[in-house]
């Protein structure tokens, strides 16, 4: 079978209209704002806490994304609903399935304010045991680490909680991981559970950045009363925004990924170039420094593996002696090429070399399994240029996605 047959692309027959063009959407606000929308439209205050139970069941327990759809609202209610505000998600301009079960979505999003239409990615992948969503908080990236494909695109905004929110939202009807739904036939997905048991925040963007928006909508999607995702199960990844990390430990309660790829500063500072305004001995203070930090709890750090650049055993020995006394996992990331890179991957017998080292030190460090390499649904791949290339080509390349992030129970 040929590349080619390996993946199914699905176009929407009828794409929906993208929330928030004209109303409101409902959906990313905080209980007490959703409160707010409802009084400042005549609702009577004896009715506000009551009537947000309601739709908050409906929007995140129940999946709904119609007004009609809530049963147990007047029709008077939902009429005022549909008048001013949305619960519609974003427009699907396209959907890859892999041939190992990984999906992408390619989504757009309304213009804010003066501009134009965006359009992000998210990905699925299915394992053994847990779903995995990789969301994305950010319409380009500002970063430019050397390495990373999606750092050349130039970032065009941020995305709100709603926006953020609406791919974890749409992800899970497309799964049929609400009630009443059902995935599409032939669907690979964990046999037992919640299709989407994990998110991790590891698209497009820095998320660090976007800090207020994604704090908003994690809150919302670990809610015990709506989405109830676990916070152990809820990754998020920065490339080293210093001053954000604490708080994310404090005020969102979610497990840490540090994108690190490099012991030393002047090397970080080439591939990570954040590293020049939060060098390595800041960063790795702020990680011995994250709320509820234990063995039970530890940090992932992320490193791509590059031959002849970082993947020397003098790299792993610094890498043991930069992270003594930090509980801690280190994912190994095959590298992944794209056009114009100068960076190559690791040999693979180099790669499991490294990986030996780390793990006789007695620290886990997996070798990340390459996913969806047949859609381009790869870390750093995201978005701008699998767009722009030709079909033919984006299959060229191998990529691979975020697995084992976050708890097992």
């Amino acid at each position: 079978m040929s590349v080619m047959d390996a993946i199914d692309v699905i176009k929407p027959q009828a794409p929906r209209a993208a929330s928030g063009v004209e109303k409101p959407s409902l959906i990313g606000l905080s209980r007490e704002e959703m409160g707010a929308a409802l009084r400042e439209k005549g609702v009577a205050e004896k009715q506000i806490k009551m009537r947000v139970s309601q739709l908050w069941n409906w929007i995140y327990v129940r999946g709904v994304s119609d007004f009609d759809h809530m049963t147990n609202v007047a029709k008077d209610m939902r009429e005022m609903l549909k008048q001013h505000f949305t619960i519609a998600r974003p427009e699907i301009v396209e959907e890859q399935v892999s041939n190992d079960g990984t999906r992408k979505w390619l989504l757009r999003f309304p213009p804010r304010g003066a501009g134009r239409p965006v359009e992000i990615e998210a990905v699925y992948i299915p394992e053994e045991g847990r779903g995995t969503l990789c969301l994305s908080s950010q319409v380009g990236c500002t970063l430019t680490c050397s390495f990373c494909h999606t750092g050349t695109q130039r970032l065009v905004r941020n995305l709100t909680a709603e926006e953020i929110l609406s791919q974890l939202l749409l992800a899970r009807d497309r799964l049929g991981d609400f009630p009443d739904r059902e995935a599409p036939q032939g669907t690979i997905m964990p046999a037992e559970g919640r299709k989407v048991s994990n998110i991790v925040m590891m698209g497009m963007g820095e998320p660090l950045y976007n800090f207020d928006a994604v704090k908003q909508a994690l809150l919302i999607a670990t809610d015990g009363d709506g989405l109830s995702l676990s916070r152990r199960r809820v990754t998020l990844s920065t490339s080293g925004v210093v001053p954000e990390i604490f708080r994310t430990g404090e005020e969102i309660g979610v497990m840490l990924a540090i994108s690190l790829h490099a012991v030393r500063d002047d090397l970080r500072d080439l591939l990570v170039p954040i590293n020049k305004k939060y060098p390595l001995k800041e960063l790795i203070e702020a990680c011995r420094s994250y709320p509820g930090l234990s063995n039970a709890r530890r940090i992932t750090f992320e490193y791509v593996m590059l031959k002849d650049v970082n993947d020397g055993l003098e790299d792993a020995k610094g890498l043991i002696k930069l992270l003594k006394g930090v509980p801690a996992k280190i994912n190994l990331i095959p590298f992944n090429p794209w056009p114009g890179t100068n960076y190559q991957c690791s040999d693979w017998e180099q790669i499991e070399k490294f990986a030996d080292f780390i793990n006789s030190a007695g620290y886990a460090s997996p070798i990340r399994t390459p996913r969806g390499r047949d859609i381009l649904a790869a870390c750093g791949q995201l978005k701008s240029e699998s767009e722009r290339m030709r079909k033919t080509e984006r299959l060229a390349f191998e990529a691979m996605m975020i697995a084992n992030h976050g708890a097992d129970d």
